[in-house]
């Protein structure tokens, strides 16, 4: 069975997705851009403010599903421009500190809004 997650500290989907589904002890959730959720409004197009925000959204959406940064597994950054790899990576270790997950790094054509970066994660509950 699924659980849905959703919480104010995070963006309000824009579409029919929720922000994360738990199934049994596993949290996936949905990609999240560099909406600050408290204006609604795009953070500025800075990879270092962006990845920043992206992060903090990831993390309120895994603290409303009973988990946290340091029970995530996997993520998949999506880049508008791999050369901002560099940037986003600086910013990235600074929230995965101790035992950072698996991770894969893509570089897209266009990404909702328009936004530099999109970060998707699994996580395992407490």
């Amino acid at each position: 069975m699924k659980k849905v997650v959703n919480t104010a500290l995070a963006p309000t989907p824009v579409g029919p997705y929720n922000q994360a589904i738990v199934v049994e002890n596993l949290v996936f959730t949905a990609g999240q851009i560099a909406i600050n959720p408290e204006t609604g409004e795009l953070e500025p197009n800075n990879i270092r403010i962006q990845t920043s925000r992206v992060i903090t959204n990831l993390q309120a959406v895994l603290e409303a599903a009973g988990s946290d940064l340091s029970r995530v597994i996997k993520t998949t950054v999506f880049l508008k421009n791999m050369d901002d790899f560099s940037e986003m990576n600086e910013v990235y270790a600074k929230f995965f500190t101790e035992k950072a997950p698996a991770r894969s790094a893509v570089q897209v054509s266009r990404l909702p809004k328009d936004v530099l970066v999109e970060i998707e994660c699994v996580a395992y509950k407490k």
